[in-house]
């Protein structure tokens, strides 16, 4: 995927989607940042970065967003006990996508026949590319910012996108760069061809952001 390499601070946020300045580390300056830069600072700092142009963004989610994604990260666990086809990670899971361009999904499903030899990588951030991703948005999540990932998840390899608005109560479903549709609360969400079988309601997923005791 060939990216001109930004020259200025303008460019370089035009680049990354317009994002909020207060995401975007400037040390290391930003240009200059590394894969080990990611290991890092997650280490040290307890802090997740995504790499794009050897400049560190912050990874951005919220609480509900937290929740919402742990919810189908718990969701896809619980088929994948039955259909031993792969395995699901949180966005802590950073991956190479390509080059240096390390990217964190909420969630992520990733086949055993994308695994290196067939095993479960021993690197930090291994070399591997989705089945399946799935991103639940953020307040300070521009478009732009999410059709940068979109392009890159899928020029990687990736099969499925799932974009999950809680706000407007949408999931927003990708499976190329271009096709896209849109399901709302009354519609059922299934894995398709990625995750035969898996499948629930868009409104059970939302009706937990307003479960009281």
């Amino acid at each position: 995927m060939s990216i001109a390499i930004a020259t200025t601070w303008e460019e370089r946020l035009h680049d990354l989607g317009n994002i909020p300045v207060s995401r975007i580390r400037t040390d290391p300056v930003p240009g200059t940042a590394t894969v080990a830069d990611v290991t890092r600072l997650r280490n040290t700092e307890k802090r997740l970065y995504e790499l794009v142009d050897g400049t560190l963004v912050e990874k951005s989610i919220g609480w509900q967003e937290s929740l919402l994604a742990g919810i189908l990260l718990q969701w896809l666990n619980n088929y994948l006990d039955s259909h031993r086809i792969g395995v699901a990670t949180g966005a802590d899971g950073m991956t190479r996508l390509f080059g240096d361009t390390v990217r964190g999904p909420d969630v992520a499903f990733v086949a055993w026949d994308r695994m290196p030899g067939g095993r479960i990588p021993t690197e930090a951030i291994p070399d591997l590319v989705p089945n399946f991703v799935i991103e639940v948005l953020s307040t300070s999540n521009t478009y732009a910012e999410m059709s940068r990932k979109r392009r890159e998840y899928f020029h990687a390899g990736v099969e499925l996108l799932w974009m999950v608005d809680h706000r407007a109560r949408t999931v927003t479903v990708f499976r190329s760069n271009q096709d896209a549709n849109v399901y709302q609360d009354d519609q059922m969400l299934d894995g398709g061809k990625v995750l035969p079988g898996w499948q629930f309601s868009i409104a059970e997923l939302f009706s937990r952001l307003e479960h009281k005791p």
